[in-house]
Parts: structure tokens; C-alpha cells; sequence
């Protein structure tokens, strides 16, 4: 491929600025830049933030916080939503999504202890609140932990 063979995307009508090709096409001499100045010049334009030489802004104010990049964040299900859930007695989070009552898995899910659970059901998540555990246990339920789709911890071990 050459240069002269580049041209302009197929059914486009508007033709090209040509700019400084001379007096005859109205964009000649200053090329539409106006006159002097730095951003008549050749890389004049500077950078988003350039304040003229001042200290820019986001350079002005001080860094605050922190944002921990290994954070996990759970999608959350209170025991109250299970509970709504009449039909099962095995809940994991496949059926959850499968049902509609989770949209986003994130980075698994956690259940938490608001509400009761009237009957006893086996809760598959990755995490689970301590008064979440207490109340499935009250209601002779059972729990397991899930690591990497894999079950490693139920509540036959201690909490």
C-alpha cells in the first residue's frame, strides 16, 4: 500500500479542509490558525489541565483515600429473600440467578442474617454473615462454604 492509493470511506460526500494550499482556497497563508500566538504555532495545543504555567489543579489539591484492589465485593442476599423462595430446599447461587432474585454475581455471594427462615434448607454461598449462620442453624438448616466452585467447609465444622 502507498500513499496515493489512501482515500476516504466509501458514500462520504463532504470534501477535506486542505489548509495552507494557497490564497485560491480560503484557507491559505494562516491556514485558519488566525494570527501569531502559541496556538498558531506547530505543537502549540498543550495537554487537558495545562493551566499556562501555573500548578494545575489536580496537581494543587493532595491525594486522599485508598481503593484496596484485591477487594472482593459479595453480591448480598438477606435470609428474608430465601425465605421467600418456597419451592426448594437446596439453594445455591446458580438457582438464584436462575429465578431472577440475584442479576450480577460480582465475586460470589454472601448471605446475610436479616429475617428469619421458617424451615430447614441447605444454603450454598461464599460467605456468610455470623447471625446468618446462627439463624440457619436455629431453623436445623445447613450451610456450605464455596471456594473456586468447590464446597469446603459445611456446619458440621466448628464456626
Amino acid at each position: 500500500m502507498r500513499i496515493e492509493d489512501l482515500k476516504p470511506a466509501e458514500g462520504r460526500r463532504n470534501k477535506e479542509k486542505r489548509v495552507g494550499r494557497g490564497p485560491g482556497s480560503g484557507h491559505g497563508k494562516t491556514s485558519c490558525k488566525g494570527h501569531k500566538g502559541q496556538k498558531a504555532r506547530s505543537g502549540g495545543i498543550k495537554g487537558p489541565g495545562f493551566e499556562g504555567g501555573q500548578m494545575p489543579l489536580q496537581r494543587r489539591l493532595p491525594k486522599r483515600g485508598f481503593k484496596n484492589r484485591f477487594k472482593k465485593e459479595y453480591a448480598i442476599l438477606n435470609l428474608k429473600d430465601i425465605n421467600k423462595i418456597e419451592d426448594l430446599d437446596t439453594i445455591t447461587p446458580d438457582v438464584l440467578i436462575e429465578k431472577g432474585i440475584i442479576k450480577d454475581f460480582k465475586n460470589g455471594l454472601k448471605i446475610l442474617g436479616e429475617g428469619e427462615i421458617q424451615r430447614p434448607l441447605t444454603i450454598k454461598a461464599d460467605a456468610f454473615s455470623a447471625s446468618a449462620l446462627t439463624k440457619i442453624a436455629a431453623a436445623d438448616g445447613k450451610w456450605e462454604l464455596i471456594t473456586n466452585n468447590q464446597i469446603t467447609i459445611t456446619n458440621e465444622r466448628d464456626i
